[in-house]
């Protein structure tokens, strides 16, 4: 009888034993997205807070361009608009720089004219790098 009761004193440890251990258990952390609202903040010394937009398009024939800029970039972007020709992975580019105050519609605009660019020239891409930046303008 006292091998019975040993083998269940035994059983009876282990599983407390395994239960415990069960509970220690720690399911891996989620990685966390950082919130939209938390962008980085520039601090400026001099001027203010700008956003900075440069849109790399692929070049095309010169009267395109200039027809493009004077009917659908200049009336949009106007004083905040510069444009310039360059070379990239051995092809012409045309890039504009486009500086504004931060505003989620302007934003909306330039996406919408890059739309109208990629259909208007059939072009694959078109880049978009924006910038927070201090800018003074006098």
């Amino acid at each position: 009888m006292s091998d019975l009761f040993r083998n269940l004193y035994k059983f009876w440890c282990s599983l407390i034993v395994l239960l415990l251990l069960t509970g220690c258990q720690t399911t891996p952390a989620r990685l966390q997205s950082i919130p939209q609202h938390n962008a980085p903040v520039a601090l400026c010394g001099t001027g203010e807070m700008m956003m900075q937009t440069t849109l790399w398009l692929s070049a095309v024939p010169e009267q395109e361009w200039q027809l493009f800029l004077r009917d659908e970039l200049m009336p949009r972007f106007g004083d905040t608009l510069t444009s310039y020709d360059a070379a990239g992975k051995g092809e012409a580019r045309r890039v504009v720089v486009l500086l504004y105050p931060p505003d989620v519609d302007f934003s909306a605009v330039i996406e919408r004219t890059r739309d109208r660019y990629r259909a208007r020239f059939n072009a694959r891409t078109t880049t978009r790098i924006d910038t927070l930046v201090c800018a003074a303008v006098r």
